[in-house]
């Protein structure tokens, strides 16, 4: 999507998408990404999400991506932390105690902004991308994280009947775009109460995606 449909929505409150409580696929799964307490996990286009909330309360530190400077003042305030703002090549960085948020494009990260990523926690950005964006953006997402491990939440449904964002992302994609970095392992599904903006029936997926070392 175009930055301007993001910005328009925050800018308008029109945030249907934020979840008001952690994602139950996230409490149930995230301890098989086996990640010591502290480990720094790089969440993509996080918005005001109460996942950040969660994972900075147990004991893990966040990194995140988001082009709203709106959403990433919401964060703050509602964490109740003041952020030190620096510049960051065309993005600018937000940072406090455990957390720092790039605030920009997220096509404009390298690794060398973001330093040691130990896994990646995707729930709202692979699925926000049309589809001509989503191969850039996966490419884009392994390059800046060092294909760190990851916790992926898709959605799946029928888009004829109704359009994203969030698209939908079936089994098929997630393999195109992963498995040959990757072990992709489908750890459950979950049916989307009231279904996908109450227009059509959708499940949510949750993924495991474990690195897949190169032999010799």
């Amino acid at each position: 999507m175009e930055a301007s449909f993001w910005h328009e929505r925050w800018e308008q409150n029109q945030i249907a998408f934020h979840g008001h409580v952690p994602n139950p696929l996230l409490l149930a799964n995230f301890k098989l990404l086996s990640l010591p307490k502290g480990a720094r996990v790089f969440v993509p286009l996080c918005g005001k999400s109460l996942d950040v909330h969660w994972l900075l309360s147990n004991d893990y530190r966040v990194v995140g991506a988001e082009l709203s400077k709106i959403a990433t003042e919401q964060l703050f305030a509602e964490l109740d932390v003041k952020p030190t703002i620096t510049a960051t090549g065309k993005n600018s960085r937000w940072s406090a105690d455990s957390i720092d948020i790039f605030v920009g494009d997220i096509f404009g990260l390298f690794r060398g902004d973001l330093g040691p990523i130990e896994a990646i926690y995707d729930r709202a950005a692979l699925v926000a991308f049309p589809e001509g964006m989503r191969s850039r953006y996966a490419a884009h997402l392994m390059e800046i994280t060092n294909r760190a491990p990851q916790l992926l939440i898709c959605f799946e449904y029928d888009q004829r009947r109704v359009d994203g964002p969030p698209f939908s992302v079936g089994a098929d994609e997630v393999a195109r775009h992963y498995q040959a970095s990757y072990d992709c392992e489908l750890l459950a599904t979950a049916e989307v109460a009231g279904g996908l903006r109450s227009q059509c029936p959708a499940t949510e997926t949750v993924w495991l995606l474990k690195r897949r070392e190169v032999r010799s």
